[in-house]
């Protein structure tokens, strides 16, 4: 009896044990992630939080690692850190330092400074020199097409006594259109005046002193061709330089302060490559003036010049270079409103002042060869009426 007891006892267990067994079988075991202690902020959402659920179907390795890449697929990633702003801005200076090209260039000059100490021998005003100082540069940097503009300063010094100073500018603009030039000068010039006629073998010591101003606005038309007006005004006085009783006859200007203005007009073709030492092309220029008195001048004369240069290269540092020149007035122009040969590097060797005359004509053929060093060597033939 006891016996039976007993084994109604085990059969009672084992089957609380077996019904336990199959109710755990039959339901999927549910698990929860949870992060450690915070690594979650208190903000975050609990829908974060998913459930993982492993049924006993899926116990093995390749299907645990699919199963949990699908779920942590709705996890949101990692936020990402912003750097600071001292960070923030180095990394801003060092992408500017390599993709701004511009402030690693070094500044380009807009144009040169050229010195030009310039030694000067004249039979009319003796020997010394003619220091200049340039600047050459475009007039605009967009303009490819004008040649270079120049503004200068410049003095005179010689063992005669003549002193002399002035300043001047050449500008060009607008891709070669327009032509402004301009120059004033101040000064003293001792030169000798020769007689003709009987007095043909004296010479006549003057000084003369004063300033000049004048002023043109260019414009081309066609053919390379420009053409504009100028404005000229200036005083002078001429006095003689030393007593001397064998003078010749009284000359229209001598001993008067003169003040002299003048309109004009100015045509102009440069075919030159280079307008400073040019080896080709050529160069035309016609100029009138009218002095008048209406204008506040003390003399009334109109004034015309005509210049033609060719230069042909005959081959490397030698150049051939042929000039013709025309001078006539008319009116009743002062001495030195005349034709004076020898001046403006017309008939090279001559003496200014001891020829002039109403009307005038020369011409010259140089034969040029740079020397090293910048040097040059001139050789000239010329001939004049």
């Amino acid at each position: 009896m006891l016996m039976r007891r007993q084994a109604s006892r085990y059969r009672t267990r084992w089957l609380c044990l077996v019904c336990g067994i199959s109710f755990l079988v039959s339901r999927p075991l549910d698990l929860h992630a949870q992060s450690r202690a915070g690594a979650v902020s208190p903000g975050s959402n609990a829908a974060s939080i998913h459930p993982i659920s492993t049924g006993w179907d899926c116990l093995d390795l390749q299907c645990a690692q699919e199963t949990s890449q699908v779920e942590t697929s709705d996890v949101p990633a990692k936020p990402t850190v912003k750097p600071s702003s001292s960070q923030a801005g180095s990394d801003s200076q060092s992408i500017l330092s390599k993709t701004d090209p511009d402030k690693t260039k070094k500044k380009v000059h807009r144009g040169s400074l050229v010195p030009a100490p310039l030694p000067i021998s004249s039979p009319a005003i003796g020997i010394g020199i003619v220091p200049g100082l340039g600047y050459i540069f475009p007039f605009s940097r967009n303009d490819k097409v004008s040649p270079p503009s120049t503004v200068g300063v410049a003095g005179l010094a010689t063992n005669n006594g003549s002193r002399g100073i002035g300043a001047g500018a050449d500008l060009y603009m607008k891709e070669n259109t327009y032509e402004i030039t301009s120059f004033y000068v101040h000064g003293n010039v001792n030169y000798n005046l020769y007689s003709s006629g009987g007095f043909a073998e004296l010479k006549l010591p003057l000084v003369q002193s004063g300033d000049l101003f004048r002023a043109e606005v260019l414009r081309r038309l066609w053919w390379k061709v420009f053409v504009g007006p100028r404005f000229w005004t200036g005083q002078s006085f001429t006095t003689l330089g030393m007593n001397n009783s064998e003078v010749p006859p009284a000359l229209v200007g001598l001993g008067i302060h003169n003040t002299m203005r003048a309109l004009g007009l100015r045509l102009i073709r440069d075919t030159r490559p280079n307008q400073f030492y040019p080896t080709a092309g050529e160069k035309l220029e016609f100029t009138s003036d009218f002095f008048m008195q209406s204008l506040g001048s003390k003399y009334s004369f109109q004034a015309y010049r005509f210049t033609f240069n060719k230069y042909v290269s005959l081959g490397r540092n030698q150049v051939l270079a042929y000039d013709l020149f025309a001078c006539g007035t008319s009116g009743k122009p002062p001495f030195y409103g005349n034709c004076i040969y020898g001046t403006k590097n017309e008939l090279r060797g001559y003496t200014a002042g001891k020829y002039f005359d109403r009307y005038m004509v020369a011409t010259q053929v140089e034969y040029r060869l740079t020397l090293p060093k910048g040097l040059a060597s001139l050789h000239s033939g010329e001939s004049a009426e």
